[in-house]
């Protein structure tokens, strides 16, 4: 021990740490530092926090500090997980932004930003990994013991293995066995991304030789004259073509497969298997690698980029097939000879993937990918490979602006008036496109937003020069805007010329498109086969026991579906409240689409893209290569197949019932349903065919489909904004909705209504309702929901938030809010 000259001992630093934990919990909870880990405790590393009476979580150290807390008595954390932070200063800054902004706890946020096996808690579940071999011996005695365990059950807690090992902390441990790849984290482990492998085939390099040619063909003519075809075939083919693929030769020469086998175990061709692009952009990757941008591209490009001088958000509205990706190229790759870091923002996983391959052509290995798809192994690799500065383009879905940037410099928002960017639950409740913008202005980086039917919240913006504006009015190559016929199913309906839900016009339609050796895609914003079941006689309807909605009958599965809860039951036989037989389908969804279309045209190749027939990793990939191989004819989809694909043969679009998006009770209906139509719309005829789209309708003169039509987005927008600006609805006003919730309705009726009166005491008439909202029970509970509605130049929105927050403090301080949820959402469209 030190002594001082006067007897004295040096005082000891005692370090305590302020903590986020996975939890929605208002307040970050201190710990005590023990002093051997002081010179180890960093800001942004996880450590192990014993919180509540035993559970054992992983936390983020937020802030370090030598001051304990006043009120309760700081536990020691128990173990430092990381050599390097994990989380950086400017994450932790925006993580706090969301939770403030958004009305939300840290704990929340934490929750949505990291990989789940970044927050080990006690009750996290641990598999071994199956894809992996490895050695059992390079194990210490512990890792041994875990890896045995788990092969006599497959799957162990942390908690269990707490009690195999006899160790407070185990964490450590399994952190080193995932780093190895011996174990999977808490994920349903689907199975892994593959990449797509084609056969090439080259000639045996003794064969180059004339002689030895000619004899080869002697032996095989008379002896297997398919194989000489075969021969001959790729020889000719080759002359054409730099590579020659195994499925190339097979259609070239008529030989079989196995034929073409024979010669390969003969050593007459070797085969080299290559991993290809799932989108066919393989055979034109030269000219699309050096690909010229048009005149007006060039243009719009230069003006981007003098914007960016004076703007931080530039809107790029330009119509469908304009070539704003290639834009996008140019300024990732400028942006990336900076050395800084781009974000690729995309709304859905499927857009994801599709454009990824787009990018790899350029930008190779230096561009990550990072959507909800993703085990966790996976996305943790992405995570660190962000953080290590390895990736400098990440393409990912709305989860992405979590990663941990150390430079971004560009944000690209892609399709960004997406209702696929807005969180809905859990919290945090965000919208990817504005926590991008605050995160660009984290790092001092700049936002492009593009689209072809931008939000009116972003053109507003636009128009009121708080954003740069940029237009693109013309398609890619000078290739028209397709033709769109709207076709009155009432009229066809009284002529007798429907069949089933298709009219004549969109029959004819697909069979010249299918005669044409073109494809067709069908949109139908139902999933499933109908909607409704119903009684004939007594008009009953099955509902879900949990949930305030009919049932969904699925044909694949013969069951009734809730699509709010996932409740399933058998579809009954007779009426359960009247005995009758006669029960009856109303309405129809994607599934019921297939079924009519492939009896009314037996021949048809026919696929289907919805949530049902996406849900395992791989599918979705596997429609899109289909249809890109034209093993498809007509592909039918929901929403999924409005958004940005871009595939050479589809030339004709068929909406089947535009009526289910445009009588939606919404303030925006209208501006929804343009943009999907006119997105829709834009998938036909993209590659120097002119597209036809059909629109069938019970409303041929609706206001909405004469604006499609005439491709005309101004006319929708200041029609709508006169309507927004006279009932107080953004981008006039902003909207804070609260949805409280109970499983007593009479309960909820008293609080809901002492919460509404609570707010008027500070707002007065800005707050409207309680309402019951269209659907009012989800998973048992009621659900009630008020709205508030604030001016934006003259009320602070800081102060108006710190108010709900105390209302609702206070709230649940009473009796009254016993069983309570309140979620709050901000800007909730």
């Amino acid at each position: 021990m030190l002594e001082f000259a006067d007897g004295l001992q040096p005082t000891r630093k005692t370090l305590f740490v302020e903590v986020v934990l996975p939890l929605a919990i208002s307040l970050n909870y201190t710990y005590r530092v023990p002093y051997e880990l002081n010179n180890a405790i960093v800001v942004g590393k996880r450590v192990v926090v014993q919180f509540g009476k035993s559970k054992l979580y992983t936390a983020v150290v937020a802030n370090i500090t030598e001051h304990a807390p006043e009120k309760y008595e700081a536990k020691y954390i128990i173990d430092i997980l990381d050599e390097q932070p994990v989380v950086t200063q400017r994450q932790l800054q925006f993580w706090n932004w969301i939770a403030e902004y958004y009305m939300c706890n840290e704990g929340e946020v934490m929750n949505a930003a990291l990989p789940s096996a970044l927050k080990l808690a006690s009750e996290t579940k641990i598999m071994l990994n199956k894809d992996f071999e490895y050695d059992k011996t390079a194990l210490n005695d512990k890792e041994y013991l875990i890896t045995e365990a788990l092969d006599i059950q497959p799957e162990l807690t942390i908690s269990d293995i707490a009690k195999l090992l006899g160790q407070k902390t185990v964490m450590p441990i399994l952190k080193t066995l995932f780093e190895k790849n011996i174990i999977n984290i808490s994920e349903e482990v689907s199975e892994r991304y593959k990449p797509r492998k084609r056969t090439y085939l080259t000639l045996n390099p003794a064969y180059h030789n004339q002689e030895a040619l000619k004899e080869l063909f002697t032996i095989l003519e008379k002896r297997a004259p398919k194989q000489a075809d075969a021969v001959l075939a790729f020889i000719k083919l080759s002359r054409q073509q730099k590579a020659v693929s195994k499925n190339e030769l097979i259609e070239a020469s008529g030989s079989g497969d196995s034929s073409i086998k024979s010669l390969i175990d003969k050593d007459v061709f070797i085969a080299e298997e290559k991993a290809v692009s799932r989108l066919g952009y393989d055979e034109d990757e030269d000219q699309l690698s050096n690909f010229i941008l048009s005149p007006t591209q060039e243009i719009a490009l230069a003006q981007t980029k003098e914007q960016f001088l004076e703007k931080d958000v530039v809107l790029l509205h330009g119509v469908t097939s304009s070539g704003k990706t290639q834009i996008y190229i140019k300024l990732i790759e400028e942006m990336i000879a900076t050395g800084r870091q781009v974000l690729y923002l995309l709304p859905e996983i499927a857009l994801t993937t599709h454009i990824i391959e787009r990018l790899r052509v350029y930008f190779g290995g230096t561009i990550g990918v990072y959507h909800s798809r993703f085990n966790d192994n996976e996305r943790v690799e992405v995570w660190q490979k962000v953080l290590n500065g390895d990736y400098q383009v990440v393409l990912g879905a709305r989860s992405s602006v979590f990663l941990p940037f150390n430079d971004l410099g560009l944000l690209i928002v892609d399709e960004e008036h997406d209702t696929s960017y807005k969180q809905f639950d859990p919290a945090p409740r965000y919208n990817a496109r504005d926590a991008a913008i605050y995160l660009a202005n984290i790092y001092k980086g700049k936002v492009l937003l593009g689209s072809a039917t931008p939000s009116f919240e972003t053109y507003y913006n636009a128009r009121v020069h708080k954003y740069g504006f940029i237009e693109l009015v013309e398609r890619y190559g000078g290739v028209q805007l397709p033709l769109i016929e709207v076709v009155s199913i009432t009229e066809e309906t009284k002529r007798k010329t429907m069949q089933s839900h298709f009219s004549s016009v969109l029959m004819q339609d697909i069979q010249q498109a299918i005669a044409d050796k073109e494809q067709v895609i069908l949109f139908q914003n139902r999933r499933g086969y109908a909607p409704v079941l119903i009684c004939k006689v007594c008009a009953y309807t099955p509902k879900c026991i949990n949930c305030d909605v009919s049932l969904t009958y699925h044909k694949h599965t013969h069951k009734l579906h809730c699509h709010y809860c996932g409740y399933k039951e058998d579809t009954p036989k007779i009426c359960p409240a009247c005995g009758s037989t006669h029960l009856e389908y109303k309405g129809f969804g994607t599934e019921k689409v297939e079924d009519e279309l492939s009896v009314l045209m037996p021949n048809l190749r026919l696929a289907r893209m919805d949530l049902d027939t996406t849900r395992s990793r791989n599918s979705l990939q596997t429609i899109l290569n289909n249809l890109e191989e034209k093993k498809i004819d007509v592909l039918i989809g929901t929403q999924m197949v409005a958004k940005g694909l871009d595939f050479a043969d589809v030339t004709v679009i068929g909406i089947i019932n535009a009526d289910s998006l445009l009588k939606y009770p919404d303030y925006r209906a209208n501006e929804r349903s343009y943009q999907m139509l006119a997105q829709v719309s834009g998938r036909a005829g993209r590659r120097g065919k002119q597209g036809k789209v059909v629109i069938q309708t019970y409303d041929p003169n609706h206001r909405v489909i004469k604006q499609v039509i005439d491709n005309d987005y101004n006319d929708l927008y200041f029609t709508e904004m006169e309507e927004r600006k006279s009932f107080k609805y953004p981008p006039y006003f902003r909207i804070i909705s609260m949805d409280l919730k109970h499983k007593n309705p009479e309960v909820l009726y008293n609080q809901a209504e002492y919460m509404a009166n609570e707010l008027r005491k500070h707002f007065g008439d800005r707050v409207i309702g309680p309402e019951a909202p269209l659907i009012n029970r989800i998973r048992n509970y009621y659900i009630k929901s008020i709205m508030l509605k604030f001016e934006r130049d003259t009320i602070s929105i800081v102060k108006a938030k710190a108010i709900i927050r105390e209302v609702i403090t206070q709230f649940q301080t009473t009796k009254l809010s016993k069983g309570s949820v309140i979620q709050p959402d901000v800007d909730p469209y």
